[in-house]
């Protein structure tokens, strides 16, 4: 039965459940950025991989800059690889299966950390098994859910991924702040092996949610793939065969399918000029190279440490207020980037974080933040206003944005590459940064600042306005020589008065109502240059 309905179609409770349990790829993902700030503080574990000048004294331990940093950041070099094995894997083993084994290997690594006795070699090891599990959900966790969530709210759900980062961030900040008062090596032993329960929750409940009725249409599997489009619809399984909306969608995606299938490409037609590929392919890899240089992982990854250093007794708890600053403020992400597009709020966004980044450094170089307690505070302050504008633009946005700006033909691949560059950089960041703090303190805060300022430049000056369109229709956008990137906000296809026309058209063929203003579906198109068929090749 169906639990709710939008624009008149069902939506099963089914959908929600598996864009909530699929998101715990993002969970764990986030559980494990969250929880290395923390215990990079913990004494015993000072004690057991750092450098200390009095054996078993933590106050005379520290981590050495290329220790503590390949510790951080080999989490990241392995989700760079594992995203490039996600689909492909995903593609083999069907999108449940591929999630199930990617949480065994996440495991693996877990036990590896938390076996690890004076060994940090074997440590860092450990998190670069467990960014291979990581990195391979990030790419069959989105895929799964945009292949099986309804389309009336496919961007709504796909959004919750992002939404159970910034959560299980939070999760592990709460873990630490208890787990620290634990004696010897179980402070963090526990917030390390908790994470074993997130992949258990995500790779035994996944096997009992439908499978990607997408995957199953592509292997011929017609009978299941029926029999999936019902469960998310909230249509009894005995009506799948018959059933309007599910014999309507299967036959769309088995012409989706069958286009894709003649117009297959490879990785080099990611880098043509023709059709905008190469524009887009770099548009989407610096996109979201900018988002790492946003500097946002500088607090998550470091954050503990950098509020040690400017006099906050209680670090953790800082640490919790900017993990719960994150959380909450990506619901209004996804409010912001439905209501206002993408373009004017990473443009804001970057302005936004740019003020309060110039903030934190100005303040933290103008004056010891250890010795006047009013800079410390004014520089906490300002990191949470940073967190604000990023958790509700530049955090959501980006990642919604590299599922809209590819054609059919290259999307997988560009998002690939796309989602690779993210790695690369978080990988930079989080290796370089106590290089680049030791050498110019908080000024690396200015270095933030000018990296966000020209994100929103580039926002404004090449990143098209895609919100409201049909992936076809954002492929004819970028392919229009007319279109503008400033302009695009008001681009419609040839035959449609503007967008808002182009918009209730769309909404009214998927609702199959007549048409308004005495136009057919197919007139409408014929003017766009061409029947739906000849409109969807030409993409």
């Amino acid at each position: 039965m169906a639990l709710f309905y939008v624009n008149g179609l069902p939506i099963g409770w089914i959908s929600i459940m598996l864009a909530i349990l699929a998101s715990m790829g993002g969970f764990i993902f986030g559980y494990d950025t969250g929880q290395i700030s923390d215990i990079l503080l913990m004494p015993d574990f000072l004690v057991r991989f750092a450098t200390c000048q009095t054996p078993g004294d933590a106050s005379s331990c520290s981590f050495s800059t290329v220790r503590e940093g390949l510790i951080v950041s080999l989490l990241s070099i392995g989700t760079l690889v594992g995203a490039l094995f996600g689909a492909p894997t995903a593609d083999f083993l069907g999108r449940r299966y591929a999630m199930t084994v990617e949480c065994v290997v996440f495991m693996i690594g877990v036990i590896i950390q938390i076996t690890a006795f004076h060994s940090w070699v074997q440590f860092a090891i450990g998190r670069l098994v467990s960014g291979l599990g990581v990195g391979s959900l990030s790419a069959a966790v989105p895929m799964y859910q945009a292949e099986t969530a309804p389309p009336q709210i496919r961007g709504t759900l796909t959004a919750t991924y992002q939404l159970f980062i910034t959560f299980g961030i939070l999760v592990a900040y709460c873990i630490s702040i208890g787990a620290r008062s634990i004696d010897g090596s179980g402070s963090w032993r526990t917030v390390v092996g908790i994470g074993l329960l997130w992949p258990l929750i995500l790779g035994i409940g996944i096997l009992f949610m439908p499978e990607s009725p997408r995957w199953l249409t592509a292997h011929g599997r017609f009978p299941e793939a029926r029999r999936a489009i019902a469960a998310t619809r909230g249509i009894p399984e005995s009506e799948a065969d018959d059933h309007f909306f599910v014999h309507r969608e299967l036959e769309e995606m088995k012409s989706a399918i069958e286009f894709e299938s003649k117009v297959k490409a490879g990785w080099l037609d990611c880098f043509k000029p023709e059709r905008m590929q190469l524009y887009r392919t770099l548009l989407g890899m610096t996109l979201q190279m900018f988002q790492q240089l946003t500097g946002a992982n500088y607090f998550f990854y470091y954050g503990a440490t950098v509020f040690t250093a400017v006099g906050i007794q209680d670090s953790f708890v800082t640490q919790i207020i900017l993990g719960a600053v994150n959380f909450g403020c990506t619901f209004g992400g996804m409010y912001v980037m439905e209501r206002f597009g993408r373009r004017f709020p990473l443009i804001i966004g970057g302005v936004w974080q740019s003020v309060w980044l110039f903030v934190f450094a100005a303040a933290g170089t103008a004056k010891d933040p250890k010795e006047h307690k009013n800079i410390g505070e004014l520089m906490i302050v300002s990191a949470c206003l940073f967190i604000l504008g990023y958790a509700m633009t530049w955090a959501p946005g980006v990642w919604i944005l590299i599922g809209e700006t590819f054609p059919t033909r290259t999307r997988a691949r560009q998002a690939a590459l796309s989602t690779a560059s993210n790695w690369l950089w978080n990988f930079l960041l989080a290796f370089f940064t106590p290089f680049i703090t030791r050498a110019i303190d908080y000024r690396y805060g200015f270095v933030f600042a000018a990296c966000n300022l020209a994100g929103a430049v580039i926002v404004y000056f090449f990143l098209y306005e895609s919100s409201d369109l049909s992936l076809e229709s954002v492929d004819m956008m970028y392919c229009d020589p007319t279109c503008k990137p400033w302009t695009s906000r008001t681009w419609a296809p040839a035959g449609f008065s503007s967008r808002q026309d182009l918009v209730e058209q769309a909404r009214a063929a998927e609702m199959h109502k007549p048409l308004e203003a005495g136009a057919g579906e197919e007139t409408r198109y014929e003017k766009a240059g061409g029947p739906p068929d000849a409109a969807a090749k030409a993409a």
